[in-house]
């Protein structure tokens, strides 16, 4: 017979804190790409590509430091689901 356990994880303060703060830089690199790929379509009619957003991160990371407390494949992982949701 397999059996199933739930457990409650109760973080602390300082964790909570963390993964609050690594959603909004999910967030707002979700928006970030939103609105290049919107820029791009409105102002010169063409798309831009998953791997053209990827070339974006440098960019963003030195603009916006806090972006560095993230790992990178992780931003590039929300851009792919980004794309995924706008093929759809």
């Amino acid at each position: 017979m397999i059996k199933a356990y739930k457990f409650r994880i109760y973080p602390t303060k300082s964790k909570k804190t963390t993964m609050e703060r690594t959603l909004e830089l999910w967030r707002w690199t979700y928006n970030q790409t939103l609105a290049e790929r919107k820029n791009a379509w409105e102002n010169e009619g063409k798309s831009i590509s998953k791997y053209e957003t990827h070339n974006l991160l440098p960019k963003w990371k030195s603009g916006k430091l806090e972006l560095n407390e993230v790992f990178s494949q992780i931003l590039q992982n929300v851009q792919e689901r980004f794309d995924l949701a706008f093929k759809a």
